[in-house]
């Protein structure tokens, strides 16, 4: 069961995918991404569910464990300096990100319904 806090870093960053694909077809492919709006908001939904689903999962593990995981990464190190970066889960933060991504599914819902008589 401790496997979902090392896969953790996927919360912020599966989300992400989409939004970047859209942006990168509308500056290429201005024409065809509007069309294919509709289309686009599918797996821009499905990945942040998924997310949640996992958010969900970590959150059911930190209040059966109610242990708090920590994991730093060093980036670059010199000799004066080191870039360092690292994530902290306790139960508010597994909390936090399962609202989070939920109200996120339900804008991304709720805009792509509200957008879609916009041509």
């Amino acid at each position: 069961m401790e496997h979902a806090y090392q896969y953790s870093w996927i919360i912020p960053f599966v989300p992400l995918l989409i939004p970047i694909l859209i942006g990168m077809g509308l500056l290429l492919f201005t024409t065809a991404t509007k069309n294919l709006r509709r289309i686009w908001a599918f797996p821009n939904i499905l990945l942040l569910s998924i997310v949640m689903i996992f958010s969900l999962n970590l959150s059911i593990q930190q209040i059966n464990g109610s242990s708090i995981y920590q994991y730093v990464w060093s980036w670059t190190i010199n000799n004066d300096f080191s870039f360092e970066f690292d994530y902290f889960i306790d139960s508010l933060i597994s909390i936090m990100s399962i609202l989070i991504t939920t109200v996120g599914i339900f804008v991304l819902i709720y805009s792509d319904n509200y957008m879609s008589h916009d041509e």
